[in-house]
């Protein structure tokens, strides 16, 4: 297997994915509209590009595996606006191709449980504008697609730790609303996993085993940390951003079985409370 890997939209799932690769001797390019962070991701071993800005045509064919993690905007997918052409050119001659999907869209199940074979229906934009980016990635002829549903992502710098530090996490309560969550670390894995052993127009839901509704990992964390619980705010009352509150439109219990038997994914994360354990433990090891 030829270790190189594209990585476009080379952001958190993307990092630690690198974190796992390049320490086999993968050679990885990551893709960033930021130039603030090419220099960090130069440190991680990754050869940072500029895109857009860069023209990724000729990557597009020198790379037999490639992640997308860049999301669709407004006028649609990113990738397939500017590179349709060269995927469809090169896709008889890539080995495996990961799109990052999000299990939003399944939409609003009121806290039931759905799995890769639920009817798809979003009740947000975000959501319906992942359907048809799936859909025009599955279009394309000969492409070995892969597609990962990712739940609600957490991990080291991107958690509630933060917030219930500063005083500012509250415990917004809905009733009957319930998420599910992966651990980054959890993704990457998977991808790892996938891109050993290729399976082509195949489909997998990435989250843990246990959807649980969100006021109890914010519990959970101040009870870690040692501070007070955070208050709890009727969800009708609370001050959230519209982006935030979009989130809990949707209540659902999303099932991993498909990649735990296709993969051989163990998830080292299977819920919150380890997940957050993990995360606390390294945060006091750098302290120390």
């Amino acid at each position: 297997m030829e270790k190189t890997l594209l990585s476009l939209g080379h952001g958190f799932s993307g990092r630690a994915l690198a974190a796992r690769l390049v320490p086999q001797g993968w050679c990885i390019v990551g893709t960033t509209r930021s130039t603030e962070k090419l220099a960090g991701i130069a440190k991680t071993g990754v050869e940072p590009l500029l895109w857009p800005g860069s023209d990724i045509a000729p990557l597009i064919a020198e790379f037999p595996n490639i992640l997308v993690s860049a999301g669709p905007a407004q006028d649609g997918d990113p990738v397939l606006a500017q590179m349709h052409a060269a995927l469809a050119e090169a896709a008889p001659m890539m080995r495996w191709l990961g799109y990052l999907s999000t299990t939003g869209v399944y939409g609003d199940h009121q806290g039931g449980w759905v799995d890769e074979t639920t009817p798809l229906n979003p009740s947000t934009k975000r959501g319906q504008a992942r359907i048809e980016a799936e859909a025009a990635w599955a279009a394309i002829p000969n492409l070995p697609l892969h597609i990962f549903r990712l739940a609600g992502i957490y991990g080291p710098g991107r958690g509630p730790f933060a917030k219930v530090r500063k005083g500012t996490a509250r415990r917004i309560i809905k009733e009957g609303q319930v998420f599910s969550r992966i651990h980054v670390e959890d993704i990457a894995q998977a991808l790892e996993l996938s891109i050993a052993a290729p399976d082509p127009v195949s489909i997998y839901n990435l989250c843990d085993d246990d959807p649980a509704p969100p006021q109890d990992v914010i519990r959970h964390a101040a009870e870690l940390l040692g501070l007070p619980i955070p208050p709890a705010v009727n969800f009708e009352d609370a001050e959230m951003t519209p982006m935030a509150r979009s989130f809990y439109a949707e209540s659902k219990r999303v099932r991993n079985d498909h990649a735990k038997v296709a993969l051989g994914w163990v998830p080292k994360y299977p819920d919150y409370r380890s997940g957050l354990a993990a995360m606390l433990a390294a945060d006091q090891a750098l302290d120390d």
